[in-house]
């Protein structure tokens, strides 16, 4: 196994198409990758619906970067931003492509963004058996948005956990249809809460790859064991803690929204690649107040231990002092075939000039520093 001693990112050339944020990625057996927006209109040129702004959705993207292009898949129940009181508010997040199949989990709010202490307490699981042709509910029929009242335990793979954990998902991509994968789990990662304190800790699940679709399957990590094995248990209750990043980055103000990571394999380099992001807090804890946190982490097995290669505790894409950018996330299949290189996709708060939004699917190529 390799050992990643830093990155460069490539600061001159950061390249921006479409409106949205967010931007979780997974790369198909068809060769494509699958890619999540969120509270966006996207590329309006590709689904005819003018300036439509989607709560979620997911694209198709072909093609390497600078160009790659994106597809509409009409299958994919259009679900837009709606006016007070956004009683179908969901937020698409980790995705996973597996043998033909697509399983994607979606974020619930408990209410309103508007509206007092709203915070995310569950994911909805939807998936396509034909890669983004058509999608389904977890139980398998028709896919619907359920509104804010409808949503329980019976339909949400995840709702109102213990300290409000797995409510923002993330799954371990392992290549072109997951094919690094060895020991047949698939991998979800999500903070452990809310709050400063519980938010910046990692926890995570492994299923077996053939169950995704049933939670009662789950195991969640409890402890790292010897020589790089883990603890699971069936228990929730019982989770432990994977890692803890750094505190301080936690915002209070708006809904609490930071440590959520990308975490993929880098199958030249044999290891574990790891972003993750802490939110820029204003002095009040309103969110995006100054730069965000960056950092890298390696690991040799899914579940750890993670070392820190990279911290930046003040992240500026682009050299830009005024940038407000979260959600960094590895492309899968944008990866060097001797694994020395990614590209890394983030969004930008940032306010938009004449020249150009940052509110958009923003890509940079980073060069891995081995020792």
């Amino acid at each position: 196994m390799a050992e990643i001693i830093g990155i460069r990112r490539d600061e001159t050339n950061v390249f921006r198409t479409g409106i949205g944020d967010n931007w979780h990625m997974t790369w198909a057996n068809d060769g494509r990758q699958y890619v999540a927006l969120c509270d966006g209109v996207g590329w309006p040129e590709l689904s005819g619906n003018g300036d439509a702004q989607y709560n979620t959705r997911v694209y198709t993207i072909e093609g390497d970067p600078p160009n790659h292009t994106f597809g509409h898949l009409p299958g994919f129940p259009d679900l837009f931003v709606e006016q007070r009181p956004n009683v179908n508010r969901y937020y698409g997040f980790g995705i996973l492509a597996l043998d033909g199949s697509i399983y994607h989990f979606l974020s619930t709010p408990n209410r309103p963004f508007a509206d007092p202490e709203p915070r995310f307490v569950g994911a909805k699981l939807i998936y396509s058996p034909d890669n983004g042709e058509s999608w389904r509910n977890q139980d398998g029929s028709p896919l619907t948005w359920e509104p804010w009242e409808e949503r329980s335990k019976d339909n949400m793979a995840f709702f109102y956990e213990p300290g409000d954990a797995f409510s923002l998902l993330t799954m371990l991509q392992m290549g072109r249809n997951y094919e690094h994968n060895t020991d047949g789990y698939a991998y979800g990662y999500a903070p452990n809460g809310n709050v400063e304190g519980a938010m910046n800790q990692l926890v995570m699940f492994r299923v077996p790859t053939g169950e995704i679709l049933d939670v009662s399957a789950y195991e969640y990590f409890v402890a790292h064991g010897p020589s790089d094995s883990a603890e699971w248990s069936r228990d929730i209750e019982a989770r432990g803690i994977v890692h803890t990043f750094p505190p301080g980055w936690v915002n209070t103000k708006i809904h609490p929204y930071s440590w959520h990571p990308s975490v993929v394999y880098n199958a030249p380099l044999g290891l574990y690649m790891m972003l993750n992001w802490g939110m820029g807090c204003a002095e009040d804890g309103a969110w995006f107040g100054k730069p965000s946190y960056f950092g890298l982490w390696t690991a040799p097995q899914p579940w750890g231990p993670w070392t820190q290669a990279v911290e930046d505790a003040a992240w500026t894409p682009g050299n830009d002092s005024a940038a407000c950018a979260y959600q960094p996330q590895i492309s899968p299949a944008w990866i060097a075939e001797d694994g020395s290189s990614f590209w890394m996709v983030h969004t930008d708060f940032r306010p938009a000039t004449d020249e150009r939004t940052f509110y958009s699917f923003n890509c940079q190529r980073v060069e891995i520093l081995t020792d």
